[in-house]
């Protein structure tokens, strides 16, 4: 596959930061966050209330240190041998001819959700977005995380080929799950996204986990009023 580093992006919006949530932005007159959280969400709606709206901060994981860094040595390796590109290029150039992409920004005001995109494969007959994970468990939070992106890509180009969602062993080739992005599972994901939208707009509460292992784990159990409770 071509190797093409996208540096330019169509539509410009106008954005603002939202005044109390921080990492939220306002996008077309709504509040838009980063895809990533679905992750937090499935681990624990409570981390996004603490971290985001109450604004605790607490150091970096050595786990989330050494991800960065790998992260970070793929993308260099990658921009030396791609070739920059447009998105409006690259993905109608992709109709005749495959090609991959790495950090793809996605944003979808209507849904209001932006983020970038591991790894995209761009074929003549689909379109597989990837996101790397540590370990080669497909947690339901994961995977909300990459079909997001795919509603996210859909949204962006209403391409008519097959989108797939896939995540893969960090640092490795595995794709140790991969589904298609059927009417079934968007369906699904813009609940989920509708219920974050509620958590930040204060119509819904942030539902703390019941997993004590995630608590024992979790940056932030010395600040986090359940955790004093176990």
């Amino acid at each position: 596959m071509q190797q093409k580093n996208i540096t330019e992006y169509g539509k410009e919006y106008e954005i603002k930061n939202h005044p109390d949530i921080k990492g939220v932005q306002i996008i077309e007159g709504k509040n838009n966050f980063p895809i990533s959280w679905l992750n937090k969400q499935g681990y624990c709606e409570y981390q996004i209330y603490l971290e985001n709206m109450k604004g605790i901060e607490t150091p970096a994981t050595p786990e989330m240190t050494h991800g960065s860094d790998i992260h970070n040595q793929l993308e260099n390796i990658f921009k030396q041998e791609a070739t920059p590109a447009t998105f409006e290029d690259a993905v109608e150039a992709s109709k005749e001819t495959a090609s991959m992409s790495r950090e793809c920004f996605v944003v979808a005001p209507e849904y209001g959700i932006r983020g970038f995109i591991d790894e995209i494969w761009m074929k003549p007959e689909e379109i597989v977005i990837i996101d790397d994970k540590p370990g080669r468990t497909p947690y339901q939070s994961t995977m909300n995380q990459v079909r997001a992106y795919c509603l996210a890509f859909k949204d962006m180009t209403h391409d008519d080929r097959q989108i797939k969602a896939a995540l893969r062993e960090r640092g490795t080739d595995n794709l140790f799950w991969i589904e298609i992005f059927t009417p079934e599972v968007e369906k699904q994901i813009k609940f989920t996204i509708d219920r974050m939208h509620g958590l930040l707009d204060g119509s819904k509460p942030f539902i703390p986990t019941k997993n004590p292992n995630k608590c024992r784990s979790c940056r932030y159990k010395r600040y986090c009023e359940h955790y004093k409770r176990k």
